[in-house]
């Protein structure tokens, strides 16, 4: 069992316990330790063999929530979930997974009109029934319509993140068979995507039925769909499916480079070969000479890429976009890692919604070999997060400014705060407060379904002001949750370029945001990314890795990234005087 299924437990917890209108402590003490179990690096089920003291030691992890983890590990379930479940229709949770529809909501339309199904909910709004009720509107009735699609998609596919905890797992597991010589995961896995619609393992062996064997005794199997000479489809308690083939040695490369895909990548590389008089599948690469075919290579994907004289494309660039004529120019772009990183500006404290001190992100910072950091909690307009105002922000840097006198140097602890952009345009806080800052984040929270002038105008606006730094997760997406706001990106990019302001890629893998496409586009316009965790716990730096994997699929160096760069670097990229 991974974290993100028993994330997504306690997540159904405190939504049903929130649909019933039960106590709302009780209800976060559910949702954070959701996000705690989300963020957490290591495995919990691991953890558990090891005893309920080893859970409480996590932030966060008290008794009652260590021996329910440890239940839903060992068992499979929980009595608590299963009890509740039961006091409330299947059908109706499917409304909450529908952006704009949360618990609360989802209750009233079940109460008032008696909605049980996404297929009646859809009635309804399609009748004008929900506009009518208390608290909704035509505006709330048109949100709804357009999630309903949102909800089925999500319910198709899965973020890379959680993905990955499967993948962990899954070679675990088959670690165990001794006739695997190589395996590998394949497709959008390997291609670093946000969300993944299946799993594709490339495996060789010299025992096809001890392979299968070994995938069919996987923990979290529900279902073989299928099992063949060389191919074997299953599903998992998620509803995830993973298709396992074997191939043979000599042709392992081509299949590799195959089924990592894309098909658009796939097609350029077909087509560049059948000029040559060759011919690429995932059997291997074959010399045509009319009727005949001569096999040149496929063991490895470098003998494939060699036959057109190509580099190995790093899997994140295989989209059929620029990496050709970047190889054919010879400047293939050496793409940004994960120890190129050297500060992260955007995460949050106790003193809003994180779950940690700043002595604890400080210190978890350090241990992960960071040189800055950025303290920067919510200001007062995010009430649901008890957002700071400007008391409580002086309160708090004058309380960074006597960590700062502690620190060991090279470390460097930044007084900041997320700005929110306001609905009628400017910022939450005052500027003689904001200008005693080191790092300003301007971000919209509120007004999302403004127009697009509106909402690129309350951008701009932002941008202009002399202490802001940076604009956070710029379209204000939630994958599988909710989509982007209309914004015009590229009178954004030209105002940040205008201004001397930079731009995030949130790391968090639920937003991931600016995308890979924008990222791309903001290189294009001179604008160095931010990659940032938006941590609210000291775990949560740990989420680093999913803004790295979405800046590579962008093609961006380490020269892109603006925190590859020291703190006094750093300060001379931004137009804050």
């Amino acid at each position: 069992m991974t974290n993100a299924h028993i994330a997504d437990a306690f997540d159904l917890i405190g939504d049903i316990l929130d649909f019933k209108g039960e106590n709302p402590f009780r209800v976060r003490a559910y949702r954070n330790a959701s996000r705690t179990i989300r963020d957490y690096p290591e495995s919990l089920a691991a953890m558990v063999e090891l005893g309920k003291e080893k859970l409480k030691a996590i932030e966060g992890i008290g008794d009652d929530l260590a021996a329910k983890i440890m239940t839903l590990v060992q068992t499979g379930s929980l009595p608590q979930l299963e009890d509740l479940k039961a006091q409330v229709p299947e059908s109706v949770l499917a409304l909450l997974r529908i952006p704009g529809v949360g618990p609360r909501k989802a209750a009233a339309l079940h109460k008032e009109l008696g909605i049980k199904t996404l297929a009646e909910l859809k009635a309804a709004c399609d009748a004008g029934k929900v506009q009518k009720l208390k608290g909704f509107g035509v505006k709330t009735e048109q949100i709804i319509l357009q999630g309903m699609s949102i909800a089925e998609q999500a319910h198709q596919r899965m973020y890379w993140a959680e993905a990955n905890q499967i993948v962990a797992d899954l070679r675990e597991h088959m670690a165990d068979c001794r006739s695997i010589e190589q395996l590998e995961f394949t497709g959008s896995y390997r291609r670093g995507k946000e969300t993944i619609g299946d799993l594709d393992i490339l495996v060789v062996s010299d025992d096809v039925n001890q392979v299968m064997d070994r995938l069919g005794k996987y923990p979290e199997i529900t279902q073989t769909l299928a099992r063949g000479d060389t191919k074997m489809s299953i599903r998992v308690a998620s509803g995830l499916q993973i298709d396992l083939r074997v191939v043979p040695a000599e042709s392992f490369g081509a299949a590799l480079q195959y089924f990592t895909g894309s098909k658009e990548h796939n097609v350029i590389l077909r087509g560049m070969a059948k000029d040559k008089g060759l011919k690429i599948n995932e059997w291997g690469v074959f010399r045509v000479k009319g009727d005949k075919e001569e096999r040149i290579a496929g063991a490895s994907e470098k003998e494939v890429y060699d036959t057109l004289k190509l580099p190995v494309f790093p899997p994140e660039l295989r989209e059929g976009r620029r990496e050709f004529e970047w190889a054919a120019s010879g400047k293939l772009p050496e793409l940004i890692t994960e120890k190129d990183i050297r500060g992260d500006l955007h995460m949050h404290t106790t003193a809003t919604d994180g779950s940690a001190s700043i002595e604890e992100m400080v210190a978890a910072a350090r241990a992960r070999g960071l040189a800055y950091i950025a303290i920067t909690d919510h200001s007062q307009r995010v009430s649901m997060a008890r957002g700071l105002n400007p008391q409580r922000v002086l309160e708090q840097w004058a309380e960074i400014d006597n960590i700062r006198e502690k620190l060991p140097k090279g470390f460097t602890l930044l007084k900041g705060i997320e700005c929110d952009i306001l609905e009628k345009g400017g910022m939450d806080l005052p500027d003689d407060v904001l200008a005693q800052a080191d790092w300003v984040i301007a971000s919209i929270h509120y007004g999302q379904k403004q127009p697009r002038q509106q909402i690129t105008e309350r951008i701009l606006g932002a941008i202009e002001n002399p202490h802001v730094s940076m604009v956070a997760h710029p379209t204000g997406r939630l994958l599988n949750r909710r989509e982007a706001y209309e914004v015009d990106l590229d009178a954004v990019f030209a105002a940040a370029k205008k201004h001397g302001k930079l731009l995030e890629l949130n790391a968090n893998p639920q937003r991931l945001d600016l995308n890979d496409v924008y990222c791309a586009a903001a290189r294009q316009h001179g604008i160095p990314i931010v990659i940032n965790t938006d941590a609210h716990s000291p775990d949560g730096l740990e989420m680093l890795r999913y803004g790295i994997l979405q800046a590579r699929r962008a093609g961006l160096t380490k020269d892109d990234v603006a925190n590859t760069r020291t703190w006094v670097q750093m300060k001379k990229l931004v137009g804050k005087k």
